[in-house]
């Protein structure tokens, strides 16, 4: 099942969010991740990996320019390093929206991305996504606003 798809079974997916974003980074381990292993992989970098997986979700044209210089990434892939904490703070940044977003529309992946493209209001006109790119802070917004819609506020 692929890793969108299996939002679309709540029941199916890894009860920590901390779980939920290391599946869609594509993390490998032996046990289930929690808050302070998903810590630990991002400050000790991410794998090349880890930004195909987020491709696959969402498309190369979202991850590799805007968050990961091409040059960067095909160099990372080929020597076997991992990517800078940067680059991986960010990666982890739209995981985190990729990951409310997919709850809030249970993988539903023309929904999540007609919300992730389409500009809104409550960010200034940006989409959703190139506000998650922007900063940390720009991630936040975009989950707070998908909090307040969960709660029936207007959004």
């Amino acid at each position: 099942m692929a890793a969108l798809d299996i939002y679309s079974e709540p029941s199916a997916l890894p009860t920590s969010r901390a779980g939920r974003i290391g599946m869609l980074l594509g993390l490998k381990t032996t046990r289930a991740i929690d808050d302070i292993g998903l810590a630990e992989h991002v400050s000790s970098g991410l794998s090349a990996d880890s930004a195909d997986a987020l491709v696959s979700l969402i498309g190369r044209a979202h991850i590799v320019g805007p968050l990961i210089p091409e040059a960067t990434l095909r160099r990372a892939r080929k020597n076997g390093k991992v990517l800078s904490r940067e680059m991986s703070v960010r990666l982890y940044e739209v995981s985190r929206v990729v990951d409310a977003v997919s709850r809030t529309y249970q993988g539903d992946r023309a929904a999540i991305a007609r919300f992730l493209e389409r500009p809104h209001r409550l960010l200034g006109g940006r989409t959703p996504l190139e506000m998650t790119q922007s900063s940390s802070a720009g991630a936040e917004a975009v989950i707070n606003m998908l909090r307040r819609a969960e709660s029936s506020f207007a959004v």
